[in-house]
């Protein structure tokens, strides 16, 4: 298998003169302090021996994006590059130059690209979208050479982060020294999960082990056909004042011809779509038919404290056989969530999620569209057979990496299907519920304008190739299908394969639009091509832009602790800490991904300020507090990972990513945080009450990545 999958570079040639270009206004990601070696965002130029005392970096900067990070259209990762250079000698003292130019390309060398003329100084030089990448400098005759020239003398040269995954040697034979808890248990047979099909290789020392906790399943010693099957989602009306009895029960789902125990809402899959006025409050008398506690979360709802759904926080969790009434307002219109707070990882994961579609209550807060369609994004973890694997009983499995599934379902289902026709306009809202993957979801041969997020709509509309989805992350995207023919709904990203030491492009269909029929009426194309800006936002958040700028309130480090580890996991593992990729996006290493459990990993939010952590932090706030913290992903860890960070009951705005300001502004509840990188948000403080914080990957949540902040005032 190639080390790499490769997109051409976007890039452009700076103007041919000699004097440093200014450097992007932005935080460079190598601070005085850093160690290039060990960044994922900064590589060290290396000088010829016969440069002694030239010196280079190369800053790989995150370019401004809607999303946590931007992507590419085949799931590369794009990064703006900045040359930081010095110490080197006039390039006629080195032969018949006159130049010196810098390059990129592959570890294959090819293709060869230029990026520009540079000297000493800093020099933004362009993007690139390679997952493997080499930087040259070169010293060159001409500042209009296009092509690198044999004539050329290489001075500096360097390589990416991602360089440093190299293959796992399989000839090692790594001895699994695994203690007692990490042996099958008689009567309880962990099954293994199938290989990844781009990566059948099991890393040696692995196949034997299992995870230290019992399995579960729901429904043990029940007939599946007593069970209610379960049905399509239904649209739920409701009014001011409306009740709506909501029960979580056990249901019966055929997926992929396999009849398998799940769980659902109103024995529908997803639970049902309630649909309400903005300014609304409905009462919802919830209902626990499960075999284990539970509880409701309004996710991304400014609701009353009192209905938050969190079990210690706010309430007690819900027996099984029991019952609670929340009492749910809707102050802001947008699209919403609604899961359980109680073993996120089995609940939710099983099927325990819908959607809320919040009305605005004035007219033409979006442009038009001929229909809306709300799409849940899931997937989920079967063996060979089609049957689940199992999850932990007394703690989560999978507590690194989450649980990956290989089965991708969209609304319930592994095969979306919509018709729709020519010229007709589409107003998708995306919600991602998986447990632990990010979505980079396309649609090749359909126009996409991406219009809102989380809490509301963004400052401006934009064109964009795909949308990058982490788990509880909402997204509006209209969209625009043009001549007949049929058009695919694809997670298309860049895997890594661990055991090769690369990537390799995987591009999972998720269902098809079928494009058909007379012309859509009425004709919307062109309120569609008109890209608006939304006043009424610019003006909210403008109360707020002269605090943009201003120094950390509150910061917290996002870091992991493990203890216990099967060895040979452990130093498989260690094999990879040279490198993590900003978000893992597959589920490679299934059988690896579910040796690990919360006996031996610890997720940690850290106050640096005053070294708590998780839930002994103490974050005090008063309604009408503005409050900037700064997000710090610790990637010096076994395992770095991406991690979508939710705050309860507030609305915040994400300001900028490694010192990369935001150019484009929307209210938002969760925001991703990539590998190693730094992210400012401004959080308005709106709603009293205790409130958790914590990442939305369900497997680092049940393993103690939470803590509470307490907003006093009414």
């Amino acid at each position: 298998m190639a080390l790499a999958i490769l997109l051409p570079v976007v890039s452009w040639t700076l103007p041919q003169a000699r004097a440093p270009r200014p450097p992007p206004p932005r935080v460079t990601p190598c601070p005085d302090d850093a160690a290039p070696e060990t960044s994922l965002y900064c590589m060290e130029l290396v000088p010829t021996p016969d440069l002694i005392g030239a010196t280079g970096v190369v800053e790989l900067h995150l370019p401004a994006s809607p999303f946590g990070l931007s992507v590419g259209p085949d799931g590369h990762h794009h990064f703006d590059l900045v040359l930081d250079l010095e110490g080197l000698p006039a390039p006629e003292t080195l032969g018949p130059y006159t130049v010196f130019v810098a390059w990129v390309t592959t570890p294959e060398l090819d293709p060869f690209q230029k990026l520009g003329v540079v000297s000493n100084g800093r020099w933004p030089v362009g993007r690139v979208a390679f997952s493997k990448f080499l930087i040259m400098i070169t010293a060159e005759p001409s500042p209009t050479i296009e092509t690198r020239s044999k004539a050329g003398r290489l001075v500096m040269r360097g390589t990416s982060p991602s360089g440093r995954m190299l293959p796992h040697d399989q000839s090692l034979g790594v001895r699994a020294s695994h203690g007692e808890s990490h042996e099958p248990r008689p009567g309880n047979p962990w099954p293994t999960p199938p290989m990844h099909p781009g990566v059948p290789v099991m890393i040696p020392g692995l196949s034997a082990l299992r995870p230290a906790a019992e399995p579960f399943l729901p429904g043990a010693g029940v007939d599946p056909a007593s069970l209610p099957l379960a049905e399509p989602r239904r649209a739920v009306p409701l009014q001011d004042g409306d009740t709506l009895v909501l029960r979580a029960g056990l249901v019966r789902r055929t997926i992929r011809g396999k009849t398998l125990v799940m769980y659902g809402f109103n024995a529908q899959y997803p639970g049902p779509l309630i649909v309400v006025r903005q300014g609304a409050t409905v009462v919802v008398d919830f209902e626990n038919g499960l075999d284990q506690p539970s509880s409701v979360h309004w996710h991304g709802i400014r609701l009353d404290n009192a209905s938050d759904g969190v079990p210690g926080v706010t309430q007690d969790a819900v027996p099984p056989g029991g019952r609670f009434r929340y009492r749910v307002t809707f102050p802001d219109a947008g699209i919403y969530w609604y899961h359980p707070h109680v073993r996120e990882d089995v609940q939710q994961d099983l099927g325990l999620y819908g959607n809320m579609m919040v009305r605005p209550s004035t007219s033409g807060w979006l442009s038009p569209v001929n229909r809306e369609e709300f799409l849940i994004l899931d997937d989920l973890l079967v063996d060979d057979t089609g049957s689940l694997i199992p999850f932990g009983r007394e703690t989560a499995t999978h507590a690194l990496m989450g649980r990956f599934g290989n089965v991708h379902l969209v609304n319930g289902e592994p095969a979306y299907d919509l018709a729709v026709a020519p010229g007709e306009v589409v107003r998708f809202y995306l919600t991602n519920v998986s447990n632990t993957r990010t979505y980079h979801l396309t649609v090749p041969g359909a126009r996409l304008k991406l219009v809102g997020s989380d809490v509301g709509k963004y400052e401006q509309e934009r064109w964009v190739d795909g949308v990058v989805l982490a788990p509880a992350e909402r997204y509006i995207l209209d969209a625009r299908f043009g001549a007949p023919g049929r058009v695919a709904l694809v997670n298309r990203v860049q895997a890594i394969d661990h055991p090769a030491g690369g990537f390799f492009a995987e591009a999972d269909t998720l269902g098809f639009i079928s494009v058909e029929g007379a012309p859509a009426r009425p004709d919307l194309a062109g309120s569609f091509e008109r890209l608006a800006r939304h006043h009424d936002v610019v003006r909210d958040i403008d109360r707020y832009r002269g605090l943009f700028e201003r120094p950390p309130d509150r910061e917290l480090i996002l870091t992991l602790e493990v203890d216990g580890l099967p060895f040979a996991l452990e130093q498989v593992m260690r094999l990879d800490t040279a490198y993590a990729n900003p978000v893992e996006w597959s589920g490679t290493m299934p059988a690896m991904d579910l040796l690990s459990t919360g006996r031996e990993v610890t997720w940690i939010l850290r106050d640096p300020a005053t070294g708590r952590e998780n839930m002994d932090i103490d974050w005090r706030f008063a309604v009408g507090d503005v409050v900037k913290i700064r997000l710090v992903n610790d990637h010096h860890v076994l395992h770095p990972m991406q991690h979508p960070i939710h705050l309860h009951g507030q609305r915040f705005l994400i300001l900028a990513r490694n010192g990369v300001a935001a150019a484009n502004l929307v209210w938002k509840d969760t925001v991703l945080l990539p590998a190693g990188t730094t992210t400012d948000i401004l959080l308005e403080v709106s709603n009293p009450g205790r409130w958790m914080l914590h990442c939305h990957i369900a497997e680092h949540l049940e393993t103690g990545m939470h803590m509470v902040f307490t907003v006093t005032g009414s």
